[in-house]
């Protein structure tokens, strides 16, 4: 046994919980790779409807969004002021993004989970692992399933 307890917390009040029955949200969806580098000759498309709802969510009554603060987890691509999709239906596994309660304070890092040695590790070098001892509790609150930003215009 793991000398810290994982498990869920309850709700915290920044979090703001996805709408169990939300309208469709349908744009139109371009089937075409975009080239961020040179590009390429002109192709044809294909233009067809995508539920934002339908894609980013997979369980409307456990899925919530958080709003980030930091800049910890840069290398998994996750910035300052991005928002969250966290699915508190998914049993947190080793490599997981999660957001996690320490000592009260939300978190979000990777989980790492191997050999009996549980710690919540940063994706930028700049920040430190978190590690815990004999006594100490982590719960989990929530695994991330993904990300959005809004640029600033």
């Amino acid at each position: 046994m793991l000398p810290h307890n994982i498990t869920f917390k309850q709700l915290p009040p920044e979090c703001v919980p996805a709408q169990v029955n939300a309208l469709p949200l349908v744009r139109p969806y371009i089937d075409v790779v975009l080239p961020a580098g040179f590009p390429s000759p002109a192709a044809e498309y294909i233009e067809q409807p995508l539920d934002l709802h339908e894609y980013l969510i997979r369980n409307a009554t456990a899925t919530f969004y958080f709003r980030v603060s930091g800049n910890s987890m840069t290398g998994a691509r996750i910035f300052d002021g991005d928002m969250l999709i966290v699915d508190r239906s998914i049993p947190p596994q080793h490599g997981h993004i999660v957001v996690a309660s320490v000592n009260g304070e939300f978190t979000v890092k990777r989980l790492y989970r191997r050999a009996g040695i549980v710690e919540l590790r940063p994706e930028n070098p700049a920040f430190t692992t978190i590690q815990f001892s004999d006594g100490e509790e982590m719960q989990v609150w929530g695994v991330v399933i993904g990300t959005f930003c809004k640029f600033a215009l």
